[in-house]
């Protein structure tokens, strides 16, 4: 009897716990010093906040931070010089998302985050300015809206098991934040485990810098998914991309990957170099009678000098397969600088597409071990099209199950697998993710009942 009245509080009390509303605390201005935020309460950035120079923000497991609506662009900004350490868990992620209710958060509701770091990029001078109204403090600093340095080691600190949601507010015409601004980021950064939802502008967006990034979710987001510009040459490994078939950005169009050296297509160095591997990337024609939205346009687009690189990866579904865009993108992949190898592409209306009108891109495609399929359904994957519960895992007769090569040197440091994509039998999305986070209460932070019952 004892026994059953214990058990019998301990829901009454846990009842009671999730019907709870935690504290509310604004956030408005700079932050100083070191300042540690705690999952027992409810954070409210109201209007740009930023981490200034020599400050350090702690963000503890399972707290949940919200951009107010009623602050147009609402964002947190960590400044060159600044730290963050949002460590989430596999069961405690740290959550940044819209503070509207349950059932009425959309794309742009609050700005995003941004962290500039001392790396260095190719914009002339050394220091770039990031989108989003510029950025620049209200009080008057300027270089609280810019990036770059010398310190291709340089420490912002780490993201980990973090949720990025209805971010992409647009401070003006085809000037929005991105859901993550990685801006001149150093090497010493960590960021891991980090899913992008409902984004309105680019869910992952690299402004120069050396961190190298893993296991990322871009989803249903409107704009391009992986953006690369001015410089960007870290590692990224293991990535999932689901598109929406009817959201693509209007103004620009929507790619899976966009790589730019910069906007000229200069010789300006650092190149953009950056090295992708296993990604699995769901574009939005999952079936051949899928209806999309014509601002869908390729799962890669390479263009402007950028000599990225795409390995053993999965592209499904999209209009254009791989777009290499003019004469300098297509000498990068003649001199082995720009390389796209082992990787997976079914149900493209269209294959490949190149600008450069003398280049016959199809022998170079060719001799990258990629394997072309006609329908996603032949890549065997368990559910991967599914916005309600996607699985990305390839059912044991999937190609992609093989094909993986990690000879080339630009993967050295990477973690080698036999499998193409992102996953081969354990799902490293299990816990912290969300895929319906419009249905959240967002009442109170993940050490609460409320998201355990």
């Amino acid at each position: 009897m004892k026994r059953i009245f214990s058990t019998l509080t301990l829901i009454l009390v846990n009842i009671l716990l999730a019907q709870a509303q935690a504290p509310v605390v604004q956030v408005a201005g700079n932050i100083t010093g070191t300042v540690n935020w705690t999952n027992t309460n409810i954070y409210l950035l109201k209007g740009k906040v930023y981490v200034k120079a020599g400050a350090t923000l702690n963000i503890q497991a399972g707290t949940i931070i919200k951009g107010d609506i009623n602050t147009p662009g609402s964002a947190l900004i960590v400044t060159r010089g600044a730290k963050i350490y949002a460590i989430g868990t596999p069961t405690q992620p740290i959550v940044f998302t819209s503070s509207a209710a349950p059932g009425s958060r959309a794309m742009a509701d609050w700005g995003g985050i941004a962290i500039a770091g001392n790396a260095t990029c190719n914009v002339p001078g050394g220091i770039g300015t990031f989108e989003g109204g510029n950025l620049s403090n209200p009080d008057g600093t300027v270089s609280d809206g810019q990036y770059g340095g010398l310190n291709d080691l340089d420490n912002s600190g780490e993201l980990s098991y973090v949720r990025i949601e209805y971010a992409g507010y647009p401070f003006a015409p085809n000037n929005e934040l991105n859901s993550l601004t990685l801006g001149a980021i150093g090497s010493g950064t960590k960021i891991s485990h980090i899913q992008c939802s409902y984004g309105f502008d680019d869910s992952f967006e690299w402004f120069g810098g050396t961190v190298n990034c893993d296991h990322l979710i871009s989803y249903r987001g409107n704009d391009d998914d992986f953006d690369t510009d001015f410089g960007y040459r870290g590692q990224v490994q293991f990535g999932i991309i689901l598109r929406d078939p009817n959201v693509a950005d209007a103004v620009s169009g929507a790619n899976g990957f966009e790589s730019d050296n910069d906007g000229n297509g200069s010789g300006n160095m650092p190149y953009t170099a950056a090295t992708f591997s296993n990604i699995t990337a769901c574009g939005p024609l999952a079936t051949a009678t899928t209806t999309i939205d014509p601002n869908h346009k390729r799962g890669a687009h390479i263009r402007r000098n950028s000599r990225l690189s795409i390995y053993n990866s999965i592209f499904m579904g999209y209009p254009v397969g791989l777009k290499i865009d003019g004469d300098s993108c297509h000498q990068n992949a003649d001199n082995n600088l720009l390389t796209y190898k082992n990787n997976i592409l079914s149900a493209s209306t269209q294959l490949l597409d190149s600008t450069s009108g003398a280049w016959n891109m199809t022998p170079w495609f060719n001799t990258g071990n990629n394997t072309v399929l006609a329908n996603n359904s032949d890549v065997n994957l368990t559910n991967p099209f599914s916005f309600t519960n996607p699985s990305f895992l390839p059912l044991s007769s999937s190609p992609a199950l093989s094909g993986a090569d990690f000879t080339d040197t630009k993967l050295t440091g990477m973690t080698t697998t036999t499998y193409r994509g992102a996953f081969g039998t354990t799902d490293w999305t299990a816990g912290w993710t969300n895929f319906q986070p419009d249905t959240m209460p967002y009442t109170q932070g993940y050490y609460a009942v409320e998201y355990k019952m």
